[in-house]
């Protein structure tokens, strides 16, 4: 049949479901509900029933915004079903309503893709961190309480500057590599940059800064807005197109997989420089990383970033690397393929449903009692961190290049 309902752009990819159900146990929602509709399967046929004119748009609505786009049905499928795909498109057609969607539509649009906007946000918050604003506030307006938690501590104003525009390798120079630097990351995470460019100048890299480069589009397009997505996307194009460099390394799990599909977004120039992203323990991994020269005492949970796992298809790079450390061990969990519930804003839009998907992970990790949980999404990041807070979990939270950054330095160190 020739579909003529709303959603007829996403028809043909709902034919490559076979509702086999393999995909049920591996979704946090369904997990949660029970309910078919809050399924990877359930979502489809409901996309294919607005798709084919049998059920009407607003039927999609509620389930398109609270699947958490993480993506492990996407492993899962044997019909390889590009579910992240449909649900982007899907939500294109339903905008999230309420306060929700303004507060999200105002974010997305009006501050993060500007960088002097988010900047004098970022500043400010940090002010009122200092002042101990934050925690008055939680005080007073319980409401406030989970924001607080996760937003983490906003490093000093140094550690939040730009990098240099090249950063030149130590030792036997081996390549060059460009480096996203992001929106979010260099404001919240800025000593995760640097301690990245360290690790891969250390490992012979000269590491490149693209000047003109920017927010990736990830979480714009996560929220349906195609468009925003695409002319992000097309400024980082400019600015890592005159990069002549072995790879672009991404330490954001969610950016990288923004970046693999710039293909889709932008056509062969976009395909282009997607084939040349690398997530940078994926890169360290392949490139072979320089043994760790000093001991790192701890016990390390490392939990998977959906985005770098379902959406990229790295799950063991992060963990070889991280076993390299001389003293490291690391310690397995249950649910550490499994989403941890921050999915972009879904933890301040959906709080009541991504508390409940955290808690199983918090679960999983205090029966393993690690000193350090470590993963590589700024999202993750925030979310477990406020987490391990909330449920009183002595681990610290950190990225995985953070710990590699903290054995070389230790081995320099050394006496």
């Amino acid at each position: 049949m020739t579909p003529d309902g709303p959603l007829a752009d996403v028809y043909a990819g709902t034919l490559d479901c076979v509702h086999c159900g393999l995909c049920l146990s591996s979704c946090p929602t369904y997990r949660e509900t029970g309910r078919e509709t809050s399924s990877p399967r359930g979502r489809i046929y409901l996309m294919r029933g607005v798709a084919e004119g049998r059920i009407p748009l607003g039927a999609v609505e509620e389930e398109a915004w609270l699947c958490l786009g993480c993506r492990a049905c996407e492993t899962a499928c044997p019909s390889g079903v590009r579910f992240g795909s449909l649900l982007e498109k899907t939500r294109a057609s339903v905008p999230r309503r309420g306060w929700a969607g303004h507060l999200e539509a105002f974010a997305l649009r009006r501050v993060v893709p500007h960088r002097r906007r988010l900047r004098l946000l970022v500043g400010a918050l940090a002010a009122v961190q200092r002042l101990g604003l934050d925690a008055l506030g939680a005080r007073l307006l319980p409401r406030l309480r989970e924001s607080q938690r996760l937003l983490p501590p906003i490093p000093p104003r140094a550690q939040r500057a730009p990098l240099p525009p090249r950063i030149p390798a130590e030792g036997a120079r081996r390549g060059c590599v460009a480096l996203l630097e992001g929106c979010v990351m260099p404001e919240l995470f800025g000593p995760v940059n640097a301690a990245t460019a360290r690790v891969l100048t250390r490992n012979g890299f000269d590491v490149v800064v693209p000047e003109g480069q920017g927010c990736c589009g990830a979480l714009q397009a996560h929220a349906g807005d195609a468009s925003l997505a695409a002319g992000l996307a097309e400024r980082n194009l400019r600015a890592f197109a005159a990069a002549r460099v072995d790879a672009v390394v991404v330490n954001s799990a969610g950016c990288g997989a923004a970046l693999r599909e710039y293909g889709d977004w932008l056509g062969a120039p976009g395909a282009e420089l997607a084939g040349r992203v690398r997530d940078v323990c994926e890169f360290l991994d392949e490139v072979g990383l320089a043994a760790p020269p000093g001991r790192l005492e701890a016990r390390v949970c490392y939990d998977d970033p959906c985005h770098l796992l379902h959406g990229q298809g790295v799950g063991e790079a992060p963990r070889r690397l991280l076993a390299a450390i001389p003293g490291l061990e690391l310690v397995p969990h249950d649910d550490a393929a499994a989403c941890c519930g921050a999915a972009g804003t879904y933890n301040l839009t959906q709080p009541e449903m991504s508390r409940a998907v955290l808690a199983r992970k918090l679960a999983s990790l205090a029966a393993a009692a690690p000193d350090v949980i470590a993963s590589g999404n700024p999202g993750c990041l925030m979310q477990l961190r406020a987490g391990a807070l909330g449920a009183g979990l002595r681990a610290r939270v950190a990225h995985p290049v953070e710990l590699l950054d903290e054995a070389g330095v230790a081995g320099r160190e050394r006496p």
